[in-house]
């Protein structure tokens, strides 16, 4: 039997502090402002990192997010965007 896909291996479970959750936005976005607030209160009460990136700065973010912003990545992974769902973001943090 061959090497199993890699669809189908488990990723290796990570403990809230070792994830890193980024917020994707820009100035002067309300749903941006609303969705910072979600995510500084979760990661605070899993024990997540978190950090802040501005589109405007950055032209890969912008090329890639500019229609969806806010969008939270997980690890460098895009698990949300626009609204971020408390419940649904500890879920994904706690694993």
């Amino acid at each position: 039997m061959g090497p199993m896909s890699p669809l189908l291996r488990r990723k290796e479970k990570k403990s809230p502090a070792e994830r890193l959750v980024t917020l994707v936005g820009k100035p002067g976005c309300h749903l941006c402002d609303d969705a910072e607030a979600v995510v500084e209160e979760v990661c605070a009460e899993v024990g997540a990192q978190w950090q802040k990136k501005d589109i405007t700065q950055d032209e890969e973010l912008y090329r890639r997010h500019w229609e969806q912003i806010p969008v939270v990545l997980i690890d460098g992974e895009q698990h949300t965007f626009w609204r971020v769902n408390p419940d649904r973001l500890r879920r994904a943090l706690q694993g």
